[in-house]
């Protein structure tokens, strides 16, 4: 069934359509089995390698590079349908698309040529940006030092989402006098170790736990010439977290109807004898639904002015930083929103069921779960706060966030 006709709304293109026709079966796979999955702490690695055999992982690559030349709109339309399958495994790949669009936004050609190849051929990136160590707010611990004239990193990182299930580890560190270095690390590199020992109540399958870097011999090749990120990557990501969000209210919606329209047993004081019938219970069903519709729509619309900023930025326009900002903005505007729809959505679908609703073979309570534990990165009050500010006095929101101690 299209998205259309399943009521949440047209795609963001024409072809929408026909390039998700190409992974619903493997989202329908991962789907099955999510449930079980979240209650055995099963992590997804072969899911993720499903969506890679499907070219997945290529979403934003020409097709002559071996991708699909997806807009940015259409990848966070999909990344909504794979959240509404199982939202651990779109944060295991959050970091690998963010890496993605820093290579097709990379000012080095040579760089970009390499990464595009690597991910063209199916490899993926997780993430080894964030510390939880003694670091100041805007500095690492992590660092690459020169051995005998060779790049040799030391350090560890935390929330190292999807880097268990990656090729490469995209990390953060400094240079011996505390200047940037970005670096694309070897997962499998002698030196690095990676341990799945997240123990968040939501999103337990994304393996964003720690990992450790003790003497690792660096290719220069593989550090990145210029550290910076591209123009979009705070909203970028931030949006990633919003789509999840959309597809866990896309999925909770889609459970609370299926169970409602299921339900047999019907309480004395109700309004029908049959529960599906019980305009209280369908008034709670339409609103569950209602919320993750408007969160999807949010996010494809911010979608849009990411898509600005990639265009004006690939053009060499002078409008990118303008567009940049505005991006910011935007996505910084549907934070407190989205996530309102969805936490809401997420907890109010119980008042239509009865207590085997709790139970746990039900999985109704990951959705919740889930959601909180998205929500809680980056905390929205500043975000809030920003568009605020962007509204009374126009001044732009901070590019980058960063955590650390005072």
């Amino acid at each position: 069934m299209s998205q259309t006709d399943a009521g949440w709304g047209a795609g963001p293109s024409t072809r929408y359509e026909t390039l998700a026709e190409r992974f619903r079966p493997v989202f329908a796979e991962i789907r099955a089995t999510a449930v079980e999955r979240d209650r055995a702490r099963r992590l997804p690695h072969a899911e993720i390698g499903w969506l890679r055999e499907a070219n997945f992982t290529t979403l934003r690559l020409a097709p002559e590079e071996g991708g699909h030349g997806a807009s940015l709109p259409e990848l966070f339309a999909l990344l909504i349908e794979l959240s509404a399958a199982d939202s651990n495994v779109t944060n295991a790949l959050r970091a690998h698309f963010g890496f993605t669009e820093d290579a097709l936004c990379s000012s080095s050609p040579a760089w970009r040529a390499a990464w595009i190849a690597r991910i063209g051929a199916g490899e993926t990136v997780g993430s080894g940006v964030s510390e939880t160590g003694p670091a100041k707010v805007g500095a690492f611990d992590t660092v690459v030092r020169r051995r005998d004239g060779n790049p040799v990193l030391d350090g560890r990182k935390f929330y190292t989402t999807g880097s268990l299930f990656a090729d490469y580890i995209h990390l953060s560190a400094e240079d011996e006098a505390g200047g940037a270095v970005t670096a694309a690390v070897p997962v499998r590199a002698p030196g690095v170790t990676v341990v799945d020992d997240w123990d968040g109540f939501g999103q337990a399958l994304t393996a964003s736990g720690t990992a450790t870097f003790e003497g690792v011999a660096l290719d220069p090749a593989l550090i990145k010439p210029d550290p910076a990120r591209f123009p979009y990557a705070m909203a970028f990501f931030q949006l990633v977290h919003l789509a999840t969000l959309a597809g866990i209210g896309r999925a909770a919606a889609d459970d609370v109807a299926r169970l409602v329209a299921e339900r047999t047993r019907v309480y004395s004081h109700g309004n029908a004898g049959r529960t599906a019938d019980d305009p209280q219970i369908q008034a709670v069903v339409g609103r569950v639904r209602a919320n993750a519709y408007a969160a999807g729509a949010i996010v494809l619309k911010a979608a849009e002015a990411l898509q600005r900023v990639h265009d004006t930025h690939r053009a060499g326009s002078p409008d990118a930083e303008r567009q940049a900002t505005l991006a910011d903005v935007e996505v910084n505007q549907a934070v407190s929103v989205v996530t309102d729809l969805i936490l809401s959505a997420t907890t109010s679908l119980f008042d239509a069921l009865g207590a085997s609703a709790v139970k746990v073979g039900t999985g109704l309570d990951r959705y919740w779960r889930n959601a909180r534990t998205i929500a809680s990165h980056n905390p929205r009050i500043y975000r809030d706060r920003s568009v605020g500010t962007f509204a009374i006095s126009g001044e732009a929101p901070p590019r980058q966030y960063r955590v650390g101690s005072a």
